[in-house]
This record gives C-alpha cells, sequence and structure tokens, in this order.
C-alpha cells in the first residue's frame, strides 16, 4: 500500500465523508442480507403451505428466530394468517431492496465528489511541481513525455486507482458480511468455502501480475508517440522541406504499433481477471450446492432444504463482490505503473527553491558580483572560475562561441540555476538569501526567441505586471516601437495573437517582450541574442526598442551579432566556460585577441 501514500494523503482531508460512505455502504449491504435471508420464510410458507408444520425447530438461533416471527404472524392473522405473513415478507424483501439502493446512492454521492476532488488535487500537484522546477530539470527531459505523465497517466490513476476507491470499501465490507451471515447458518459450510478462496487468490494474482510492467511500457510508448507529435508540429516547416515526411511517419507508426501491442497485452489479461473469478466462483458454488446438498440430504448438518437455498443465495452475494473486486486490484495494477510516472515528477527535487525566510529585496542599489562562480550539470564543468562584477546602470556584454557558458551564466542570475561553487552577489547579499519572487521581480529578460502566450496582444504585455492600466500598456508599446503595427490589427490591443504568438511576425513577437519587460520596469535588464534571427529592418526596429529600454538600466547582454554589443561598458569574452579576455571593443580590437577574430570573421570593424 506505500505506493498508494500519496493517495491517501489526499483522503486524510475528508474523514468525515469517508466515515459517512463507509456507514452508508454497511447499511447497503446489510439491507442486501436482509432481503437474501426473506427468501427462507418465503419459501417456508411455499413449502409448507398446505398442512406443513412450521413449528419445527432449529439448532441455529438466526434461523429459529425468524421461523418463531414468522409463526406469530400466522396466529395472529387467523385463517389468512399464511397469505399475510406472504404480504409482509414481499414488503419487506420490497423495502428492503429499496432502502439497498437508496443507501448505495448515497455512498455514490458522498464519496463521487471526494474521488473528483483527489484527482483535481493531484493535477494540481504535478503543474504546481513543474512550475517549481529549476529549467535544468527540463533540459534532459522531453516534452511529450511530460505532457502524457500529466494527462494520460494522470488519466490512468483517476480510472485504475481513484475510480475504484468505492471498491476498496464496498467489496471487501459485502464479502465479510455476507461470510458471517454465512457462518451464522452453517460454520460446517462456510469452512469448506474458505478453503477455496486462498486458491482463487492465487490465480487472480497471477493473471494481474505482469500488469504493472506492461503498463510502465505503455506509458512510455505513449509518451514517446506525443513527444514525436509535438515534435512534428513545432517543425512542420522543416519536415516538408527536406521530404522527411515518410521518415517521421515510419517512426510514429513503429511506436504506434507497440503501443497497439502493448495495450492488447494489458487488454488480454485484465479482461480475463473479471471471467475469471466469475467461473471461479461459480465452481465454488457447485461445490457447496454438491457438497451441501449431501449434507442436507444426510441430515449430518441442521439446515433444511429453505434454510440450504438461502445459504446457496447469501454465498451469490459474495461472488459479485469478489468478481469486482478481482476487476478493481487488476485496475489498480495497472494504475499502479502511472503512479509511480507521476511520482518521479511529484518527488523530483527542487534544486532551485524559495527561501521560506529569504530576505526582501525591492531595490537594486549597487551591483551583481560573481566570485569565484562555478557550475556543473551531472559532473559536467560548464562554468568555472567566474569573477565578475556588474555596476549599477552598467552594460556587460558576453560573447563567444556557442557553449561558451554565456546563456548559463545570464541564467544564474535570475536563479534558473543556482552555482555550484563559488557564490552570486546583489548588493552584497547572495542571492540565496533573497526570496525568490523579490529577485526576480528586479529583472527583465527578453530571450532569442519570443516566449508569448495565446491571448490578446494587452494580455501579453501586461504579464509581468498584475492591474496594469490601458494606458500603461500603450506607452510601453510606444516605447518598444509596437504600437503602430498594433493598432493595424483587426483589434488592435485586443487581437489574439495564436499559439506561441504565430500570427504575428518574428519581429513583431520580440517587440511584444521588449514592451513586457518596459512595462515590468525592472532595473535590471538581461537580453539574451534577442536581434539575432531578425531581418534587417526588424533588427533595427527592435535594437532601436531595446536601446530605449537598457536607458539608465542595468544591462547583461549577450549577443553574437557583435555590432550590438561595441558601446557596452565592458566586453566578457567566453571560451570553455572561462573568461578568456574582458575590456571595452577598442581595448579588446587593440589586444588583437579572440574578440578581434570574432569581429573580422563578422566583418565588424
Amino acid at each position: 500500500m506505500k505506493k498508494y501514500a500519496r493517495i491517501f494523503r489526499y483522503l486524510k482531508a475528508y474523514k468525515s465523508q469517508i466515515v459517512l460512505y463507509f456507514i452508508f455502504i454497511l447499511l447497503s449491504v446489510v439491507f442486501s442480507i436482509v432481503s437474501v435471508g426473506m427468501l427462507m420464510p418465503f419459501l417456508d410458507l411455499i413449502f409448507k403451505g398446505k398442512g406443513g408444520e412450521l413449528l419445527q425447530t432449529s439448532s441455529n438461533f438466526l434461523i429459529q428466530y425468524i421461523r418463531d416471527t414468522l409463526v406469530e404472524i400466522i396466529k395472529s392473522g387467523g385463517e389468512n394468517g399464511k397469505v399475510k405473513a406472504l404480504a409482509i415478507v414481499c414488503v419487506v424483501i420490497l423495502l428492503s431492496i429499496l432502502l439497498k439502493n437508496l443507501f448505495l446512492y448515497l455512498s455514490y454521492y458522498v464519496l463521487n465528489p471526494v474521488k473528483n476532488a483527489i484527482g483535481n488535487s493531484l493535477r494540481i500537484d504535478i503543474y504546481d511541481k513543474i512550475l517549481r522546477l529549476p529549467i535544468g530539470y527540463f533540459t534532459e527531459k522531453r516534452k511529450g513525455d511530460l505532457m502524457s505523465r500529466t494527462t494520460n497517466d494522470l488519466g490512468e490513476v483517476e480510472t485504475s486507482v481513484v475510480g475504484v476507491l468505492e471498491g476498496w470499501v464496498r467489496d471487501p465490507l459485502t464479502i465479510v458480511i455476507n461470510l458471517v451471515t454465512l457462518f451464522v447458518f452453517s460454520y460446517q459450510l462456510t469452512l469448506f468455502v474458505l478453503l477455496f478462496i486462498p486458491v482463487m487468490g492465487f490465480i487472480i494474482g497471477r493473471i494481474t501480475r505482469s500488469l504493472k510492467k506492461q503498463s510502465q511500457e505503455v506509458a512510455v510508448k505513449y509518451g514517446e508517440s506525443v513527444s514525436i507529435l509535438d515534435e512534428t508540429l513545432g517543425g512542420l516547416r522543416v519536415i516538408k522541406a527536406f521530404n522527411v515526411e515518410n521518415i517521421l511517419r515510419g517512426k510514429f507508426f513503429a511506436i504506434n504499433e507497440s503501443l497497439l501491442t502493448a495495450k492488447n497485452k494489458i487488454g488480454y489479461r485484465r479482461d480475463l481477471a473479471s471471467p475469471m473469478s466469475e467461473f471461479l466462483g461459480v465452481s465454488i458454488f457447485c461445490a457447496i450446492l454438491y457438497f451441501g446438498g449431501r449434507l442436507v440430504l444426510g441430515n449430518e448438518i441442521s439446515l433444511e432444504a429453505a434454510a440450504f437455498i438461502t445459504y446457496l443465495a447469501l454465498f451469490y452475494n459474495v461472488i459479485n463482490p469478489a468478481k469486482s473486486l478481482s476487476t478493481s486490484f487488476s485496475n489498480m495494477q495497472k494504475g499502479t505503473a502511472a503512479i509511480q510516472r507521476i511520482e518521479e515528477v511529484l518527488n523530483a527535487p527542487v534544486t532551485v527553491d524559495d527561501n521560506p525566510n529569504g530576505k526582501k529585496i525591492t531595490t537594486f542599489n549597487h551591483s551583481i558580483e560573481f566570485k569565484n562562480v562555478g557550475f556543473a550539470y551531472d559532473d559536467f564543468v560548464i562554468l568555472k572560475n567566474i569573477n565578475l562584477t556588474v555596476g549599477k546602470g552598467k552594460t556587460i556584454a558576453l560573447v563567444g562561441s556557442s557553449g561558451a557558458g554565456k546563456s548559463t551564466l545570464a541564467d544564474l542570475v535570475p536563479r534558473f540555476h543556482d552555482v555550484t561553487s563559488g557564490e552570486l552577489l546583489i548588493d552584497g547579499v547572495n542571492i540565496k538569501d533573497y526570496s525568490l519572487k523579490d529577485l526576480r521581480e528586479l529583472m527583465g529578460i527578453v530571450t532569442q526567441e519570443p516566449i508569448l502566450f495565446n491571448d490578446t496582444i494587452a494580455n501579453n504585455i501586461a504579464l509581468g505586471k498584475e492591474n496594469a492600466g490601458e494606458h500603461e500598456i500603450i506607452e510601453a508599446a510606444r516605447i518598444a516601437n509596437a504600437h503602430s503595427f498594433i493598432i493595424n490589427k483587426e483589434d488592435g490591443y485586443k487581437t489574439n495573437i495564436g499559439d506561441r504568438g504565430t500570427k504575428l511576425s518574428g519581429g513583431e513577437r520580440q517587440r511584444l517582450t521588449i514592451a513586457r519587460a518596459v512595462l515590468k520596469n525592472p532595473p535590471i535588464l538581461i537580453l539574451d541574442e534577442a536581434t539575432s534571427s531578425l531581418d534587417t529592418e526588424s533588427e533595427r526596429l527592435v535594437q532601436d526598442a531595446i536601446n530605449h529600454l537598457m536607458k539608465d538600466r542595468t544591462s547583461i547582454v549577450i549577443a553574437h551579432r557583435l555590432s550590438t554589443v561595441r558601446h557596452a561598458d565592458e566586453i566578457i569574452v567566453l571560451q570553455k566556460g572561462e573568461i578568456a579576455e574582458r575590456g571595452t571593443h577598442d581595448e579588446l580590437i587593440a589586444k588583437g585577441g579572440i574578440y578581434n577574430r570574432l569581429v573580422e570573421l563578422q566583418e565588424v570593424k
């Protein structure tokens, strides 16, 4: 049960509903037994109605109590006593069935909101954990696999585990109460029945044991198929341009075929559990029918024919719950694999987390300081021995070849990653000692690939500032050179820009991200190759917007186009994760080193 610990933790919040559910199920089972138990007086009346003697005694107190009650009813009814008793038996059966189903409905009414709430809580926890996980976690995970865990696996848990919650209580309770009743009727026959139950459990267990492994395989294959679909949707231009449709189609079809095979295997085993349990139950029923019949005919037990038939009916009450329980067990085995995959995400370490006792920081006053900073990911060293001070109001440019560590160095400032050696200070305080939310409020980031959301232009600009006024949004757009193209859109600032801003051009998307940074009005800017993917005209408009944005701010600029950073206060040249050169544009040109060679390659003089 350890693997379901998270589900049980959610259940703790609903103790009163669980208790109420238990009471309703208990009452439902009791009235079910009463309705079946009334078969015995009914059969007594039918088979002994014409001159039969009802005053026969029984050594079983329950049977004797029912018979005595029936006799009293017959005696009080005079000539029509037996008809009256028959009517009362029918009314009791009817009321028992009504109450049984009423309490069964009430149990569902109480439990269904609990099941839905558990699924909802699990979904919220997964999403919240994804938001809290460091960016480095997602570099090694395929997006499609994570989407599969948060959709398919979560759905599997809701269906296979949370969906059978009522069975965890109802079916065992039904089986136990019926078995207790059967013991009261005849302990000899019931002991005989109990000999077969371990055999039944062993066979069902053998059938369902491999479901967990096969379900894991299905989940992995499903994640791979979602990943390929995601990559296909994101790369359709390249796929069509290079005529690789057949390659992608073959890859997807192969995974889909493996998925189909694995799902069929699960289906064969899962679907076998229910009919097998029913067959085994009926087999035991037939064994009781034969064994018990012999005992009754030979007067070896004190059960009469009517009581024996009632006993058989009560035992048949056990078969359906046993069948349902075996189905629930196989579903739970199938859901266990999904729980484990979800737990991998929920239990992933949050290496960059907020400091609950973090200091408040609302202004940036002096400097950002890197002291012997190093960063490694899975023993792979990306940065080492970085010593750098970025004074307030200064612009620092990070240049170097791809893979030199420029973006990683910039990502350390907003704590997208945490340093693995040395320390990073803002105004003389280690950034880990600040509130994470306050720290990031000081920063505005414009990335190479504009990150926009499927929403209106206005909402995308206002993303970094709650309750931003319309005039503030328009002013930010003006500064970012975006207002002119926005007002030409059909719905202006209310225009929906589509998934990832696909309704806009590259330059328009980038100017919106700059407007977003302008509206936030942060004292520290991080610009990660914000113009490298634009055409000449768009680059000029975006660069002009960036120059407005950088005015009177502290800026860390990553650039491949060196012409955009020649006026930086200091240029840092990174090579293999270390600072290879540093200085102004003119100083580095005079050195004739790495930077000068990069400039010559770009024909920037």
